[in-house]
């Protein structure tokens, strides 16, 4: 096992996605009075990674999210052609990362019910074990587990990211390649929520409105 690592953990907040279920640009819309990619940034920087890194689209929304982060302290870098998937925004982020990282913590613009101290979980799990993957996954007592990001990848492994081919979801070949020695942490599942249409905002308006913040489980 590689000694334990207290280099720094980069944060990366995927935020360029097309929002075509939505119709319009998801990462501004507006959940208990501020923009939804506000609310996913605010918990990975409270979770304790730095650097902090926010992916966004070319133009105008680009610009627009950045202006909706003013104040956080997120670096920016612009994924020219969201429309080859997610990996594409993965490919981006790893090759805007400065060298001297112990890993990088990936998270998603319009997954707004986890907080810092789910995020601060999976980053206190990499340091205790310098595991090469720390995954969430989200379930109730008794159910099967939905596996999610955000997922941390220790840095060893964000050279075979950036050679992750296009796809509309993250690393998942890799991720399922270093299973035997990842450690995966459980979260409630509401915190699964993904807002991607009008439906999902107001979902998440409600259960933000009702239930308040859910502390990681195991």
């Amino acid at each position: 096992m590689p000694p334990l690592p207290q280099a720094p953990v980069a944060g990366v907040l995927l935020a360029a996605g097309r929002s075509a279920r939505m119709g319009r640009p998801k990462q501004l819309e507006l959940l208990a009075g501020q923009p939804l990619v506000r609310h996913a940034a605010q918990a990975l920087a409270e979770g304790g990674a730095a650097p902090l890194l926010c992916v966004v689209p070319p133009g105008e929304v680009g610009a627009r999210i950045r202006a909706a982060l003013a104040g956080l302290p997120f670096a920016f870098v612009v994924n020219p052609d969201p429309g080859r998937g997610l990996a594409s925004s993965f490919r981006v982020a790893v090759d805007a990362l400065p060298a001297g990282l112990a890993g990088a913590h990936f998270a998603l613009a319009d997954m707004p019910l986890l907080t810092g101290a789910h995020h601060a979980a999976l980053l206190g799990a990499f340091r205790e074990t310098g595991a090469p993957v720390v995954l969430a996954e989200y379930a109730d007592p008794g159910a099967a587990p939905v596996r999610a990001p955000p997922h941390l990848l220790r840095a060893d492994l964000l050279g075979a990211v950036a050679a992750t081919p296009d796809a509309d979801h993250g690393p998942r070949d890799l991720i399922r390649a270093h299973a035997a020695q990842a450690v995966t942490l459980t979260f409630a599942a509401r915190l699964l929520l993904d807002v991607d249409t009008p439906a999902g905002l107001a979902q998440a308006e409600a259960l933000l409105t009702a239930a308040g913040p859910v502390p990681p489980t195991s």
